[in-house]
């Protein structure tokens, strides 16, 4: 469910150029779904260069030799893997990406048969930011040309549909294209690319700007795809209709959407990677370290955001579910409140006369601040009493003659606003645990 104070359209958005870039050194790069599965290939064939030879890498014939866009076949590495035994090698299949050393650059200036294996891998590694950054914004500018910009799809959308579907993806396009500039304009001044740490920090701000508040919004963006493509006709037919284009490459709407999520983690894995390849006594490692922080600092406030955001949207839930009847009502969404732990239990009543057990069904909301008991029917809560403290206590129960799975519960001030005890019974020992250990630490 959608809040709707979180629903209002921020129409005044200030216009973002949406020109295509061109790169100055990649020509033909993949759309960013595809870029990994062509370098997982390409990754494995680096990783076997800590056991070759570099005269291999600069070989025509060797095992780093990429034609982009076709079928090649990586040669055994040495004569012993060659035997009649071995299965037939499988072609690999190369999506159009580019490895640095197939830059034409590269190839004039020699460097390669004059680089160690771990020099050439950690050059390899740097370029990845570069070239998947390429891919990324080739991916970003398909989503705000092909699918934000289509007038046949806005017209069957109001204006805060639009903004939730597409939110500030045009800005975090304009934001990877700066970022590809100062990348490219680093790799122009020498293709021995020295660091890259020290243009994430520049830009680290800017990502923090923007994809927080696109992260964050992604659960609602999904929430309204789904409703969208359900009670919607006109969107689902222009939606399949876009999607069909051969410019997407048989990708969906939500493959472009989700985008920005997964680039701005998996930067923080490549400057990991160039991080482990870079020599401890190097220049860059500062700037590497601080980039890595940096980059973790936006997942983190991410994450962090999509949580909080949960948490509201989980409390909106469940206060439309709850009747307090004749119970005092109280407030559900209070800031800094979330739900901590919920679940069924039984609530025992011992008789005085002849100590017979009776018990009735109970539903537990145990929040980090709060306790409601109700009972429940259907999906409906009716709440029965409600504590901002309590208190747990074990009990002898085979003296007693209760469930094994038995403990009391203290509420310091019920409803009511006096104190009162219930007789509390889970339906397992490992739920009886959970309860305990969850409803201890709120006393």
């Amino acid at each position: 469910m959608i809040r709707k104070n979180l629903q209002k359209a921020d129409t005044a958005e200030e216009e973002v150029p949406s020109v295509p870039f061109q790169s100055k050194y990649i020509h033909l790069f993949p759309l960013y779904q595809d870029y990994c599965v062509g370098l997982q290939a390409i990754t494995h064939g680096l990783r076997r260069l800590s056991t070759s030879c570099v005269s291999e890498l600069i070989s025509p014939h060797g095992p780093q030799r990429r034609h982009f866009g076709y079928e090649v076949t990586s040669p055994p590495l040495n004569s012993t893997e060659a035997t009649s035994s071995s299965p037939p090698s499988h072609p690999v299949r190369v999506t159009l990406c580019t490895l640095w050393q197939d830059l034409e650059q590269v190839k004039a200036s020699g460097l390669l048969s004059s680089l160690t294996t771990r020099e050439i891998r950690l050059q390899e590694s740097t370029f990845e930011l570069i070239g998947s950054e390429a891919s990324y914004l080739r991916s970003l500018g398909l989503a705000v040309n092909h699918f934000y910009a289509s007038k046949a799809l806005e017209r069957t959308l109001n204006q805060r549909e639009h903004h939730i579907l597409f939110s500030n993806i045009r800005h975090v396009m304009a934001a990877s294209e700066k970022f590809l500039v100062d990348l490219e304009i680093r790799l122009g001044k020498s293709v021995l690319i020295s660091q890259v740490g020290d243009i994430v920090l520049q830009h680290c701000p800017e990502f923090h700007r923007l994809y927080v508040p696109y992260v964050t919004s992604m659960m609602y963006q999904e929430t309204l795809f789904n409703q969208l493509l359900q009670h919607n006709r006109d969107f689902l037919s222009k939606i399949k209709k876009l999607e069909r284009d051969p410019v997407c490459q048989r990708q969906s709407l939500k493959s472009f959407l989700v985008l920005p999520f997964q680039r701005i983690t998996r930067i923080k894995l490549i400057l990991e990677s160039i991080l482990k390849l870079t020599d401890p006594g190097s220049a860059s490692i500062s700037n590497l370290e601080k980039a890595i922080e940096a980059i973790h600092e936006v997942v983190t406030e991410c994450d962090k955001r999509v949580r909080k955001m949960k948490e509201i949207e989980e409390l909106v839930c469940l206060e439309m579910l709850l009747d307090f009847g004749k119970v005092k009502s109280v407030p559900l969404i209070v800031s800094g409140r979330f739900l901590v732990h919920q679940g069924p239990m039984r609530q025992l009543t011992v008789a005085a006369c002849n100590s017979r057990v009776t018990f009735v069904r109970v539903y537990l909301h145990l929040f980090n601040d709060f306790l409601i008991i109700s009972s429940k029917k259907d999906q409906r809560f009716t709440v029965v009493d409600h504590a901002e403290r309590v208190h747990v206590e074990h009990l002898k129960t085979e003296i007693l003659g209760l469930p094994p799975d038995s403990f009391l519960l203290h509420l310091s001030q019920s409803h009511t606003g006096q104190p009162t005890a219930m007789i509390l019974a889970a339906h397992t020992r490992s739920d009886k645990e959970a309860w305990m250990k969850e409803l201890s630490s709120k006393q």
